[in-house]
């Protein structure tokens, strides 16, 4: 999801609902004011009046509505009389780590032991648990999970604190500013003593502080400690306890795999299930809208009973539908302006260029390649849906859902799981496995519940790719060997258009994701003049881990690179001398270079490279040291140098710097999903390849001390990489890559 989903606010949601057809909402929806108060959290305005206090063994979110406690002050909070602590949790957990981020928060200010924080998955009631960047909407995306929840989960942590103190004040007949706090237990100087959890039905009788105090940084026991709070989700993916929706268990529970159209536009003409039905397990063969669905009483059965399906497609739609062809398309595009995304800032004439360099850059479909591939249980019953999913996007699930059983929502509940990567790819906004495995238990009449399962084909050629991009770029240099000109085009399919985002995010024509990190760049470039052709394709395409920044980062970092040079500058000092107006991004770059030793001897065959961007509020800068042999290309090390504000979990930022660079790496050596008469070739990790073990280089870290408001890590490490291992490989003398993968160079080994 993106952050520019701040727009999507009560009147938006209400249209949607209208368009989907939902026929009403799970509950009213409310102003912010209201959603304070009713939750509990003391009235604090979520604005971010920043760091003002006055304006190793948790577990896994657990299932919904699991957590008792007397003591329950708003909707993030439970204390126990078993002195647990239970959290609950807004946002989903994808293995980035934000479950722990929300412990952290409430276990600081309620001076919790954290040995005794729970967590759990929050239901979908976006009234009570919407993303605060998102408006209205209960989402997870565009790393906002702890940059929007910051204040609101530290005030929840503080007012059961407070809630507590004032219950042992009155049993201990002591003022409340002498009763002290840590590891879940109230002291008195008297010799007084009592846990949390003894303390809990006396504290529920107490009345919600309006606003309670929060904790300077100096007191901080949690938030910004270094290993203090292991991650809540390892323990249980280690020892196999983790839900995931393959181990959903339900009384006569069926799989069912769907035989989708093998071409994009493909159309179902007709199909016999005749020889499908003499499999062994196989129970129904259905049509539904996305194709024909096998259901069967186990994965096998429903694969071997796909296999033996025969089915007709009409394909003539998109049988002209071939990458080279649209590349070539956008190219002739990308040569003629389209509609503009920004124009020059400068009062005065600009300087005459007397130095120019032209560049075309062409990015492919990317899949997202998630661990885990897209899968949900549908359970109609007693006039009821019940589903079961890594519900990245809740509000979305929950209405479409509704739609496709045609049932209110008050009749529907999700229950959500962790889930085996994201990337994007569940954060759809058509909820498409969720909605398919509604529409599989409807066509055999709710008779069972249903587990929708894709295989790792059905997912990797399903669509919902980030779309291909070609740029053109012609920038100059003045005789100073200053930047005098720059002249960017843009080409590719809006993510937003078509859907139910669209009205409020599109504006003037411009989609933000197809133009984020040009538009709003890093550098000092007030002649820059930006335009954007938005193209339609039957192929749906969707958000990829860090969306728009995944192509443009490199465009503008390798574009400035060879600006440098043509400048004969150091790529260090030319990017600092563009940075005057983004200290932030200056002081990473500086950072990240000051670790890689940039500007020392380094041995034969072997460079430095550089990047810096900013994504999601957060600034990242890398150095890449890469090596050349034979020709072939090896990413040695990684300097990475990350500012997202206050750093709740160190470790986790660290581990995310780490999956983005490897996540980046990968892509940029591998990454492609070409179209050959309008099938996607490849399928499966043999041909999609991913980044292998031994190819992962050494990683640093390196995170900026900071007072800004928290901002995203899920993301911001991804766009650096790309064009810092490029940079290098053109200062080995090898060539300016401007088509990906570097398969198509030659520069890895296939």
């Amino acid at each position: 999801m993106h952050p520019l989903m701040n727009r999507f606010h009560a009147d938006e949601q209400r249209r949607l609902m209208e368009l989907l057809g939902v026929k009403e909402s799970l509950a009213p929806l409310v102003s912010r004011r209201v959603f304070l108060q009713s939750a509990g959290a003391t009235g604090l305005a979520i604005g971010f009046g920043w760091l003002t206090p006055t304006s190793a063994d948790a577990a896994l979110p657990g299932v919904e509505g699991a957590a008792a406690g007397p003591l329950a002050p708003n909707a993030f909070i439970r204390v126990g009389t078993d002195n647990l602590v239970t959290v609950i949790c807004k946002h989903h957990e994808m293995g980035q780590g934000n479950t722990t981020g929300l412990a952290s928060l409430v276990a600081d200010e309620l001076d919790a032991d954290w040995s005794r924080v729970r967590t759990e998955y929050a239901p979908s009631d976006p009234k009570l648990y919407n993303n605060l960047a998102f408006g209205t909407l209960q989402g997870t995306g565009g790393s906002s999970a702890i940059a929007n929840s910051f204040l609101q989960y530290r005030s929840a942590g503080a007012t059961a604190r407070a809630m507590l103190v004032a219950a042992a004040a009155e049993a201990w007949h002591v003022p409340a500013g002498e009763i002290r706090t840590s590891k879940s237990t109230l002291t008195h100087a008297s010799g007084r003593r009592a846990s949390y959890g003894e303390m809990a039905v006396a504290a529920s009788r107490q009345t919600p502080p309006d606003n309670p105090p929060l904790k300077t940084t100096a007191r901080f026991t949690f938030i910004g400690k270094d290993r203090s709070t292991p991650r809540v989700d390892s323990p249980s993916k280690c020892n196999g306890t983790a839900m995931y929706t393959a181990d959903v268990k339900l009384p006569g529970l069926r799989t069912a795999v769907i035989a989708w159209p093998p071409a994009f536009g493909a159309k179902l003409v007709s199909f016999d299930a005749i020889e499908a039905k003499k499999v062994k397990g196989v129970t129904d063969v259905v049509e539904v809208p996305e194709g024909v669905a096998v259901v069967a009483t186990g994965m096998w059965a429903a694969l071997q009973g796909r296999r033996a399906l025969e089915v007709q497609w009409d394909e003539s739609a998109s049988k002209d539908l071939d990458s080279e062809a649209l590349l070539a398309r956008y190219r002739a595009q990308a040569a003629q302006p389209g509609t503009p995304f920004t124009k020059p800032t400068a009062v005065s004439a600009a300087p005459v260029p007397v130095k120019t360099i032209e560049a075309v850059y062409e990015f492919p479909f990317l899949a997202h390649a998630t661990m885990e591939p897209m899968n949900c249980v549908a359970w109609l019953h007693d006039g009821t849906l019940e589903t079961w999913s890594g519900h990245q996007f809740p509000t979305f699930d929950h209405m479409l859902a509704a739609k496709a059983a045609g049932l209110p929502m008050d009749k529907v509940k999700l229950h959500t799981l962790v889930s085996g990567g994201s990337f994007g790819r569940r954060a759809n906004v058509w909820s498409d496995f969720t909605v398919a495995a509604v529409n599989v238990a409807k066509a055999i009449d709710g008779r069972a519940p249903v587990r929708l399962q894709f295989s790792r084909e059905d997912d990797t050629s399903a669509g919902l790719y980030r779309p291909m991009y070609v740029h053109a770029v012609k920038a100059g240099l003045d005789a100073q060997g200053r930047v005098a000109s720059w002249q960017h085009t843009i080409v590719g399919q809006s993510i937003l258009a078509g859907g139910p985002m669209a009205e409020m995010m599109i504006k003037d024509g411009i989609d933000p994701t197809s133009v984020e990190g040009v538009d709003k760049t890093v550098y000092d470039l007030p002649m820059l003049t930006g335009t954007l052709h938005s193209t339609t394709l039957p192929v749906r395409p969707l958000w990829w881990r860090s969306v728009g920044n995944t192509h443009t980062a490199y465009v503008m970092e390798t574009m400035i690179d060879e600006l440098a040079a043509a400048a004969g500058r150091d790529p260090l000092a030319f990017r600092l001398s563009l940075l005057g107006k983004s200290p932030r991004a200056a002081a990473v770059l500086k950072l990240a270079a000051d670790k890689a030793g940039w500007g020392k001897p380094r041995r034969a065959g072997v460079a430095l490279g550089i990047a810096v961007h900013e994504s999601f509020a957060t600034f990242v800068a890398q150095v890449a040291e890469v090596s050349m042999r034979n020709g072939k290309v090896k990413v040695e090390r990684v300097v990475c140098a990350v500012d997202c504000g206050v750093p709740v979990n160190p470790d986790v930022i660290r581990a995310q710097m780490e999956g983005c660079i490897g996540f980046a790496l990968g892509a940029l050596y591998y990454g492609e999903i070409e179209l050959k008469a309008g099938r996607a070739v490849q399928r499966n990790f043999d041909t999609y390849r991913s980044l292998r073990i031994h190819e992962m280089p050494r990683v640093e870290v390196h995170i900026v001390p900071s007072t800004e408001k928290p901002s995203g890590v899920g993301e911001p490490g991804v766009p650096p990489l790309a064009p810092a291992v490029a940079n290098a490989v053109a200062k080995l003398g090898g060539p300016r890559v401007r088509r990906l993968p570097f398969t198509r160079a030659g520069l890895v080994e296939t």
